[in-house]
């Protein structure tokens, strides 16, 4: 398998007022290879909902808030493309 690259983004500070490309980080390095009981699953779609503008705020809510300097977190979907899990094995995905 070649060097799949990990890409993350991160929240790098609060964003005041609008938010702008300022207030995050895209760090970039090697997939780590799943262990026992892990997959490496591929992303295909990212949900960026609303809620998320709510999450890059300390305040108290329902959910809590991003934490700077961690990468985002968000519904997806996404392709199995290493695994070490019997069950689950490595899907053939290919886009139309």
């Amino acid at each position: 398998m070649s060097a799949i690259v990990n890409r993350q983004i991160i929240l790098k500070s609060r964003p005041e007022g609008a938010v702008s490309e300022d207030n995050f980080d895209l760090k970039t390095g090697p997939a780590p290879r799943p262990g026992d009981g892990q997959v490496l699953v591929r992303l295909i779609y990212l949900s960026l909902d609303p809620y998320m503008r709510g999450r890059m705020m300390a305040r108290k809510s329902y959910i809590p808030p991003f934490a700077i300097g961690q990468v985002l977190q968000g519904g997806a979907v996404g392709e199995v493309v290493e695994s070490r899990i019997p069950a689950l094995p490595p899907a053939i995905w290919s886009p139309a």
